[in-house]
């Protein structure tokens, strides 16, 4: 390790007096994950204002063999973002890198700075009548270049794809310090590799994300919300085939929530709307838009709906009267997880599934764990219509919830190796970082493994960049 006081010093002429962070407050923010399930010590924790300053910062650090933790909005939830307890690592934060470079509603691209949050470009490209359509929580603080590091999802993949699917080129400062230029507004580009997909969900351990140009749409003119209620997962997957026959590429979004998951969100939320009289084994939220008139949507929405609960498909409907209503029906699927903290801890698992198989992993999966913890409950809810599910597992009722946590590695095994024989994937939205870091190598082949350590290797030979996350 160089002398800590020098490299500071350096540190410090490359990024200036407003890009060192010297508050040990702010530090310990910075050094906390979000779940505060990691807490580390930096060496320092740095700020630059530009790709240049990024690119100085990191050539000073292979210099020295000084590791590199690229933070965005510090949002991970598997301690992506977090560097370790050594007091050798480097934070770098993009906060400061919040330029929105270019906007051409023409050729329906924004060119941003890393460091911007989801919700300054989504503001920024509503003004000029446009929708870039990532939609995950809380986007007043993830930033642009964590959401492309961790290839974020959200609730609108169905229609839109996740953030891989969104983006057309990259600038990527390289762990050698050198800055690849990919900032291309191209929709074809077959001129070989394509070198962006390479960072995009690798979590920050190829390099730093310094810039991005991603794909807008036009902006809705009619938005249709609704909450049914449903017998059964086997129900809700009979419904999304009926509503992609129906109403086609309108259908954004379909979420589904089980019934635990509305009683919880009802008891620590007093405020949520309470929409059925009746009670649902399953709900689906859903959302259509359209370039059409609002009428005519609300219409074709509407016969389908009705259509679903004739054919018994589904048991009953809302449709929001207005904007106001249809933020209090997504408030019950946003405050899902708050409710769920209010409640007490549980045991999170993130996952995705051929969407086919979902009832039938649902059915087998909530079968094992109940025979293996009697009383146990599953939080299930999450993105049925592009097979991501937030499985969470708490403790039965009256049974003390220290005990039931420590059997966290025993309920995880049955939970991702029954993922694993549908065909699943035990990381879908929020990453590997270091929480699942162990867990990839039961599941991923030997091959698999090798392939990636080798394409590490290739980019990041003195493994300076984020060590310990993913590999």
């Amino acid at each position: 390790m160089p002398d800590r006081s020098a490299l500071l010093a350096r540190i410090a002429e490359i990024v200036g007096p407003d890009g060192l962070v010297r508050d040990a407050a702010r530090v310990q923010a910075h050094a906390t994950d979000w779940r505060k399930r990691y807490v580390g010590k930096p060496l320092a924790v740095v700020m630059p204002a530009s790709t240049e300053e990024v690119a100085a910062l990191v050539r000073l650090c292979a210099r020295s063999g000084t590791a590199i933790v690229p933070q965005g909005g510090n949002t991970s939830l598997c301690g992506a973002a977090t560097p370790d307890a050594s007091g050798n690592q480097v934070l770098l934060s993009l906060a400061r890198m919040n330029r929105i470079r270019a906007l051409d509603p023409v050729g329906n691209t924004i060119t941003v700075d890393a460091g911007c949050t989801l919700a300054q470009v989504q503001e920024a490209v509503s003004r000029a009548g446009r929708l870039f359509p990532l939609d995950v929580a809380p986007a007043h603080l993830a930033q642009i270049g964590g959401n492309l590091s961790t290839n974020a999802g959200g609730v609108q993949v169905l229609r839109y794809g996740n953030a891989r699917d969104l983006t057309l080129g990259l600038e990527v400062v390289l762990p050698s310090g050198d800055i690849w230029d990919g900032l291309r507004t191209l929709r074809k580009d077959n001129s070989g590799y394509n070198l962006k997909q390479l960072f995009i969900g690798a979590e920050g351990t190829l390099g730093v994300i310094t810039g991005a140009v991603l794909k807008l749409f036009p902006k809705p003119a009619a938005k249709v919300v609704a909450l049914v209620g449903l017998d059964s997962p086997r129900a809700g997957l009979a419904l999304l085939e009926h509503l992609q026959s129906r109403c086609g590429e309108r259908l954004n979004a379909f979420e589904l929530m089980s019934a635990i998951c509305m009683q919880l969100v009802l008891k620590h939320f007093p405020a949520s709307p309470r929409v059925f009289e009746t009670g649902y084994a399953q709900y689906a939220l859903i959302e259509l838009t359209d370039t059409e008139d609002q009428a005519a949507l609300q219409r074709r929405v509407e016969g389908a709906l009705e259509a679903a609960v004739a054919g018994g498909i589904a048991r009953a409907f809302r449709l929001a009267a207005d904007e106001a209503e249809a933020r209090g029906y997504w408030s019950l699927r946003k405050n899902i997880s708050d409710a769920q903290a209010a409640e007490g801890r549980n045991i999170k698992h993130d996952i995705s599934l051929p969407i086919g198989c979902i009832a039938d992993f649902l059915d087998e999966t909530d079968a094992l764990l109940r025979q293996a913890f009697p009383g146990v409950r599953m939080v299930t809810f999450g993105h049925l219509g592009d097979g991501n599910l937030h499985y969470n597992v708490a403790h039965p009722p009256g049974e003390d919830e220290a005990a039931f946590m420590a059997k966290q590695p025993e309920v995880t095994r049955i939970v991702h190796d029954s993922v694993h024989r549908y065909g699943g994937s035990i990381a879908a939205e929020h990453g590997i970082g270091q929480y699942k870091r162990g867990e990839i190598l039961r599941y991923k082949s030997p091959l698999e493994m090798e392939l990636m350590r080798a394409l590490k290797r290739t980019l990041d030979p003195q493994g300076i960049m984020n060590p310990g996350k993913v590999l």
